[in-house]
């Protein structure tokens, strides 16, 4: 947290004021000498006067103090690190309680308010009952109107809505998150296409470092919601055989050619996830295990490795977009969580047929 700037800012209100110490002194009813001492941090003001002073600078008492509690990028990693491992192993109540009073404490500092967001909405499930747990959503979308209302970072305020709007997905109001994300990612919009104007810009600047990095950004991102997006265009056609089959070989050679499994094990492990349940459906039992021991296999690898993010030979360039991150390189939530996660997922009705199998026991057994 910042320390208090008190002495440094009267002397900026002051001199923006346009007025001397003298005057500014008389105005106050102080002596010359007590404002100077003030302005060279030998004194502070009495804690009565600091209402006066604020109102004298046509300021809150907050900027006139300079109080403005911020975490850094590492203060903020470290608190969602050891609060993530607290929700593995403590009781839930405990631990949010305390990550609320982490929210009073730095409640202007908004880029550590979306993250305790999505700590809350990565381990909410982990409330008991039902009730609990919408309760807890309920919160985040609190906190995220109070972002949104204060926070002046437009990057913060547009993570702030798809946040809200994926709250109000797990509470059953697609209407809101239609309303919410319609406008802000319309493919329409001329946003969606700044990419390669940027990436033209460096090369016309001469700097073609930073054109390599943004390229490659930009390819890895829009990779990363290829694979996203075929996931979710299997849940909508699971019924039409012929249209799963197609996009299940076209994105399968996307898989293979940029080792999605090592390059991103999260959104590998879900497309094969997805995968599985579709093949199940189908009668495709062997095919269903395949994908299966896929999914625990890439989960167990990912969960080794030391950084959850990361490049590869192709993708040389992505440090500037990880360490751009507010939680770097670290996972959302701990892999104690994510393993449990994984093991209940085995649990999905379309397995049932296949339970008894060897072969899925094995499959549970590299998620034990």
């Amino acid at each position: 947290m910042n320390s208090l700037r008190i002495a440094e800012n009267i002397v900026k209100y002051r001199k923006k004021k346009g007025v001397t110490q003298e005057e500014m002194a008389y105005f106050l009813g102080v002596t010359k000498a007590s404002v100077s001492k003030w302005e060279n941090e030998q004194s502070m003001p009495d804690i009565m006067m600091l209402p006066q002073l604020a109102t004298y600078f046509d300021v809150t008492v907050d900027d006139l103090l300079g109080y403005e509690p911020q975490l850094s990028k590492e203060q903020i990693q470290k608190i969602y690190s050891e609060l993530g491992k607290e929700f593995s192993e403590k009781d839930f109540e405990q631990v949010f309680e305390r990550s609320e009073g982490l929210v009073k404490k730095y409640y202007s500092c908004y880029s550590f308010l979306v993250q305790i967001c999505v700590l809350w909405m990565n381990h909410y499930m982990l409330a008991e009952g039902q009730k609990r747990q919408q309760q807890i959503l309920e919160k985040i979308e609190e906190l995220g109107n109070h972002i949104q209302k204060n926070c002046k970072e437009p990057g913060i305020c547009n993570d702030v809505i798809i946040l809200k709007a994926s709250v109000n997905l797990m509470q059953g109001k697609p209407e809101s998150v239609i309303e919410n994300l319609g406008e802000l990612i319309s493919p329409y919009r001329l946003m969606n296409q700044s990419d390669g104007v940027l990436i033209q810009a460096y090369m016309m600047a001469g700097d073609a470092e930073k054109a390599d990095g943004f390229a490659q950004i930009s390819m890895y991102l829009h990779l990363l919601q290829l694979v996203s997006g075929a996931v979710q265009y299997l849940t909508i056609h699971m019924q039409e055989k012929d249209k799963c089959d197609e996009t299940i070989k076209r994105i399968d050679k996307v898989m293979e050619v940029y080792h999605m499994g090592y390059l991103h094990g999260n959104v590998a492990s879900v497309y094969q996830y997805q995968v599985a349940i579709i093949k199940c459906m189908q009668g495709e039992d062997e095919e269903a295990l395949c994908r299966l021991r896929i999914y625990a296999e890439v989960i167990r690898d990912m969960l080794s490795g030391e950084a959850y993010l990361h490049g590869d030979d192709y993708f040389t360039g992505l440090e500037p977009l990880f360490d751009g991150l507010d939680l770097g390189t670290q996972m959302v939530r701990d892999k104690k969580i994510i393993m449990q996660s994984a093991r209940q997922g085995l649990e999905h009705p379309a397995f049932e047929k296949i339970k008894g199998r060897k072969a899925f026991e094995e499959i549970c057994s590299l998620l034990s």
